[in-house]
């Protein structure tokens, strides 16, 4: 096994192809740094504590390759996806950057656009945080995702500035059988307000594997809602880290979708680094047949009077396999944390099966902090009750679960978005028990 690790990783970096040079000295150490870990590391297996139960032979034994140039895909392939409320949108086909289908914003201090047409004017500042929030050390995807960093999405936020409408990121696989690496970096100056939505989709069945970063820096004061959705294809392989670092006064607030993919697994690294900090962290995987996915949660509580709420759930048909793992670290000196954490999981057949793991490690004696999990069944006096008043079996059950997911769902409050996400919740519960 571990020759298949080592071969696989060498393959896919191999298949990358040479990452030409950049102007600019910083970043080509990021790269170097990043490459040079990939080449030392394997990638996990079930052996290792953070995988154990995450089994990525599948993603090991399937033949992907990176594309060379984005498919060829029109503007009526995307207006699906469109979301009305947006007043900018990235597109990024197979992991390439296209122009044509995106709206790009840039005015005196806010820039909605790519990463690699944006370097020079904005060298200092993407210095500052791009590569430095996620660690790719001891992380083999990471380390090949900044290694291979060519281009990506870029929101900078100017002090004071806000953006009224929500910014766009979607993430597109059109070719079967390719993989990209999605890279985001937000950076919200002191006093700065915006939405953050990133949408990962696929225009075909097969299968194909998205190995995404995303760093977020909020500022003094600043405000950032990321709303992240996963709704690739059923064979797809997924795996993405996103971090954020929430400066004094700062508020960070999450709502994290699943809903595709054949494995999908989110590492989410939430930091605090100032007093007076608000996180909000919400998640939900909706999974059937084999699907497995996979939530690791981070939040870092380093300063006094901080404050997270974390509530994710789980809904699982089929034969399919939720897995949560969250944890929370209050540090020495971080007095006045108010923290709490659920893990709610819904079962729908005897086949399914989550895995959950929360935990709290507190260094500090004066706080408030709770944790929790729960996984079940739905709740057979409810069955009852709505069957008294004439619904089916099925619809009752159809109904609860229903209700059940949309207390997440509902959480994105972009109107056009929950409702599309809400039928797409219906016509999944629908089928789950299956």
């Amino acid at each position: 096994m571990d020759t298949i690790k080592k071969t696989y990783l060498e393959e896919l970096l191999r298949g990358q192809g040479t990452v030409p040079a950049s102007p600019l000295s910083w970043l080509n150490q990021v790269r170097a740094s990043a490459l040079e870990r990939a080449n030392a590391l394997t990638v996990p297996t079930t052996r290792d504590e953070e995988w154990r139960f995450t089994d990525l032979s599948p993603l090991y034994k399937t033949l992907l390759q990176p594309a060379l140039q984005p498919a060829d895909v029109s503007a009526a392939a995307i207006e699906p996806f469109v979301i009305p409320e947006a007043g900018s949108r990235l597109v990024f086909v197979d992991g390439i950057f296209v122009e044509a289908l995106s709206i790009l914003r840039t005015e005196d201090g806010i820039t909605v656009a790519s990463l690699a047409s944006s370097l020079a004017q904005h060298s200092e500042r993407m210095q500052a945080q791009l590569g430095q929030m996620v660690d790719f050390s001891n992380d083999a995807f990471s380390a090949m995702n900044t290694a291979r960093l060519r281009d990506g999405a870029l929101v900078l936020l100017g002090r004071d500035r806000e953006v009224s409408h929500p910014i766009h990121l979607l993430f597109m696989g059109a070719s079967a059988g390719a993989v990209s690496f999605p890279r985001t970096l937000v950076a919200a100056s002191a006093g700065s307000r915006c939405t953050v939505i990133e949408d990962f989709v696929s225009l075909h069945a097969d299968s194909g594997f998205t190995n995404g970063v995303t760093e977020i820096a909020v500022g003094e004061n600043a405000s950032v809602r990321h709303i992240r959705l996963q709704r690739e294809s059923g064979n797809a392989f997924h795996i993405a880290t996103s971090a954020a670092k929430v400066a004094r006064g700062g508020r960070y607030s999450s709502v994290s979708i699943s809903l595709g993919a054949r494995l999908s697994r989110l590492n989410l690294n939430v930091m605090q680094a100032g007093e007076g900090t608000e996180f909000e962290i919400d998640g939900l995987a909706l999974i059937a047949g084999r699907q497995l996915a996979d939530t690791h949660s981070f939040v870092d509580h380093a300063f006094p009077h901080g404050r997270s709420r974390q509530l994710h759930k789980c809904i699982a048909g089929g034969a399919s396999h939720a897995v949560f793992n969250g944890k929370i670290l209050v540090r020495p000196g971080a007095q006045l944390t108010d923290s709490s954490q659920q893990n709610r999981s819904l079962l729908l057949t005897q086949r399914a099966h989550v895995d959950t793991k929360p935990q709290l490690e507190i260094f500090a004696d004066d706080v408030k902090c709770a944790h929790g999990a729960t996984v079940g069944q739905l709740d057979a006096e409810q069955v009852f009750y709505l069957k008294a008043r004439g619904l089916s079996e099925s619809t009752a059950r159809n109904l609860l679960t229903f209700a059940f997911a949309t207390e997440i769902v509902g959480r994105i409050r972009v109107p056009s978005l929950v409702q599309r996400l809400e039928d797409l919740v219906v016509r999944q519960t629908q089928s789950k028990e299956s």
